[in-house]
């Protein structure tokens, strides 16, 4: 069985005039990416790898997640074949996982993760949010030949301010 975590990298700051790939977060996905590592605490599994994207913004999410989960931020794999936008590049990053790694735990960018989910998953999801996580689990042991998973779990910032706000 496998295990793949989606996480989407929190909302970028748009006021600076820098190249996409140097985008920082903005407060809002500073505090949502708190927001939804503090509730990711409780659905890790026991093991797992963390892949991030090159881009400041994705990175940054990675670095904000890790710190909350007590992870050193050294385990984090910064990959620039995940400054992708594109289902097809996604999925022959994620196919190609070494199989000794059950679960992954993977901070990346939209369209990708988001037409992930819905080619690979049994519930579609409209629009992944920033700073958003979802949960998919595949019963192949292989990673090369994952194929229709199961939406185990999804953690959205909004879900999360609107159940504090009903509490």
């Amino acid at each position: 069985m496998k295990n793949l975590v989606l996480i989407r990298h929190g909302k970028s700051n748009w006021d600076f005039p820098l190249g996409d790939h140097e985008r920082p977060l903005k407060k809002r996905g500073i505090s949502d990416a708190h927001l939804i590592s503090d509730r990711l605490k409780k659905c890790l599994p026991k093991k797992f790898l963390i892949f991030s994207s090159t881009a400041k913004r994705t990175l940054d999410t990675a670095k904000i997640f890790a710190q909350n989960l007590i992870i050193p931020e050294e385990l984090i794999i910064s990959e620039n074949e995940l400054y992708i936008f594109d289902l097809k590049s996604l999925t022959k990053f994620i196919k190609s996982i070494n199989n000794k790694h059950d679960s992954i735990i993977l901070f990346g960018h939209n369209n990708a993760i988001t037409d992930f989910v819905n080619k690979f998953g049994n519930k579609f999801i409209d629009k992944v949010p920033t700073s958003g996580a979802v949960f998919l689990q595949f019963e192949q042991n292989d990673w090369e030949f994952i194929n229709e998973g199961k939406v185990i779990k999804t953690i959205f910032p909004k879900d999360l301010r609107n159940e504090s706000k009903n509490t």
